[in-house]
């Protein structure tokens, strides 16, 4: 997902393009604008830790990308793709090194496991038809 700071700079197509230069097959794409609840839903994970109400306000303060992307070994490839979660710690080369303002509004999320990629994936994408 393409984060509420990166869309707002208009990084949007910088990012899918590394996305597609990386092998990834875009399956599902849209923009979209969560709703606080919306965010609280998704990052409930994170609901008892202290960064949980800034986070779901940072996220519903714009629009965003979401998508499912396709690719052998997608996860953890990704993961190498978009960079630590840190941007002054991201290797050169990647989204968050490239793109991130700060640890906070770090441009890009990542599913850090096939299970929770489809769980986010459907949160975003209910139905979707495959190309």
């Amino acid at each position: 997902m393409i984060k509420p700071d990166a869309v707002g700079a208009g990084n949007s197509g910088a990012i899918i393009k590394m996305i597609e230069e990386a092998g990834f097959r875009i399956v599902a794409m849209k923009k979209a604008k969560l709703s606080a609840e919306l965010a609280g839903k998704f990052y409930e994970i994170h609901k008892a830790r202290p960064f949980y109400g800034e986070l779901c306000a940072y996220m519903s303060s714009g629009a965003i990308v979401p998508m499912i992307l396709e690719k052998d070994n997608a996860v953890e490839d990704f993961r190498k793709l978009i960079g630590a979660t840190d941007p002054k710690k991201a290797a050169p080369g990647t989204i968050r090194a490239l793109f991130a303002k700060s640890i906070d509004a770090n441009a890009i999320h990542g599913s850090d496991s096939d299970e929770n990629a489809a769980i986010e994936g459907n949160f975003f994408f209910s139905q979707f038809e495959r190309f």
